[in-house]
């Protein structure tokens, strides 16, 4: 059995303050009975005075230690560190966070990120962005809702990242800007064969993957956002709503070398259950393209590496990083949060449990959605709160779905 690269240890930092190969590296996926589990060390020690900065404690600096272990990457090491905090006295002003790390891994994979959420002081502007650099490795099933397990195949690149939004309040909680994307990927590489060695790589073998693909790549792309979010504390929402819609037009005079337009929707909710104890989260995504896209910028089902591009969620945790994939997606998913010991002292009050599921379904054309090509995923974790003033939760998840198999996944923040 293998340790799947859908993500990695802080990666996990799902930075639901935007709102999704870690999301950069969002969580750590591991296959249960194997190797190492990966390690979070000074999770219980309690944070009132841990990292804090300045006189006035408003932001909270939180060193992770990274340690995972994968059949594909070898052991993996390495630190990362998660800024939060609001950047004036204004207590209305919504909580930012940032995070940085870096891991390197024993058969020479590594990444060095940067993923901000910054509110400025009033929340007259939102920022959003990541600045990523991957050395990595992924497998490969197709293109398509029919992509088979026996397809997997390793495909290796260097990939390299910058998104950055910048939006305006223009209204109550209402917010508009512009967003760019900047992908390129090189050095791409592919065995022959698949995994078990009985057939030829799917990465060579697939119809609809042409061999410009398979060279070096560039996307640049820039495109309108707007933004409706009144959730009470983006990171972790007790309450509250988020409606993103963003299109980016990506074309050769923006310096891409591929032409085609992404249309994103995402819509969340949530709200209590009966009390403050029990919350439903509920999120519903759908990415679409028109042009040609190449394979790497297509939209997927199983999104744990995290980063900007599905802003900062996890989608259908227990599915492998972009197993199912497709220049069409729809996804919905939802969560409930409980309190598990309300009354249980400073330690034991830090706990929630939570339970999870999602369906979705990717094709190349929107009206070809079919109900029986339907991907399921779901599992159940615990919670354990760092930072309670900014509900920075570090996540442990089991899950599971459909053509991938379970796993465990640790990480830092809410999936969305």
């Amino acid at each position: 059995m293998r340790f799947s690269l859908a993500a990695l240890l802080l990666s996990g930092l799902a930075f639901t303050a935007a709102a999704q190969p870690a999301a950069p590296l969002d969580s750590v996926y591991t296959s249960p009975g194997n190797g190492l589990a990966p390690l979070a060390t000074r999770a219980a020690l309690g944070t009132k005075s841990f990292g804090q900065l300045g006189k006035s404690g408003r932001l909270s600096l939180l060193p992770i230690p990274v340690l995972f272990y994968q059949a594909e990457t070898g052991l993996g090491y390495g630190l990362g560190a998660l800024l939060s905090g609001r950047f004036s006295e204004d207590t209305l002003t919504r909580p930012s966070n940032a995070r940085l790390q870096y891991w390197t891994t024993t058969e020479g994979q590594s990444l060095i990120q940067l993923v901000h959420s910054v509110y400025t002081p009033g929340e007259k502007f939102y920022l959003n962005g990541e600045i990523s650099a991957y050395d990595i490795l992924l497998y490969y099933y197709g293109k398509g809702p029919a992509s088979a397990s026996i397809d997997e195949s390793e495909t290796a690149y260097k990939l390299f990242i910058i998104n950055q939004r910048l939006q305006k309040q223009i209204a109550p909680k209402l917010f508009f800007g512009a967003q760019y994307r900047f992908t390129n990927i090189g050095k791409v590489e592919s065995p022959g064969t698949n995994t078990d060695n009985n057939r030829p790589s799917a990465f060579y073998t697939d119809p609809r993957v042409t061999e410009r693909e398979r060279q070096a790549t560039r996307i640049s792309g820039l495109g309108p956002v707007i933004s409706y979010d009144t959730r009470d504390v983006p990171l972790a929402a007790f309450k509250g709503n988020l409606l993103d819609f963003g299109v980016t037009f990506n074309g050769t005079g923006l310096g891409s070398d591929y032409r085609f337009v992404r249309y994103q929707l995402d819509a969340r909710h949530f709200q209590p259950l009966g009390s403050n104890r029990t919350i439903l989260a509920a999120q519903f995504l759908g990415q679409f393209h028109t042009g040609d896209v190449p394979f790497r910028e297509l939209a997927g089902l199983g999104a744990n590496l995290g980063g900007t591009l599905y802003n900062n969620a996890n989608l259908m945790r227990g599915i492998y990083e972009q197993r199912f994939r497709d220049r069409q997606m729809i996804m919905f998913q939802a969560e409930i949060r409980h309190k598990l010991f309300p009354n249980g002292g400073s330690v034991l009050s830090r706990f929630d449990g939570a339970v999870f599921g999602g369906v979705g379904n990717v094709n190349n054309y929107i009206d070809k959605f079919a109900l029986n090509d339907t991907k399921v995923a779901g599992g159940a974790g615990i919670r354990f709160n760092f930072i309670r003033r900014d509900r920075v939760n570090l996540r442990l998840d089991y899950a599971g779905g459909t053509g991938s198999k379970p796993g465990i996944l640790f990480a830092i923040g809410e999936a969305f």
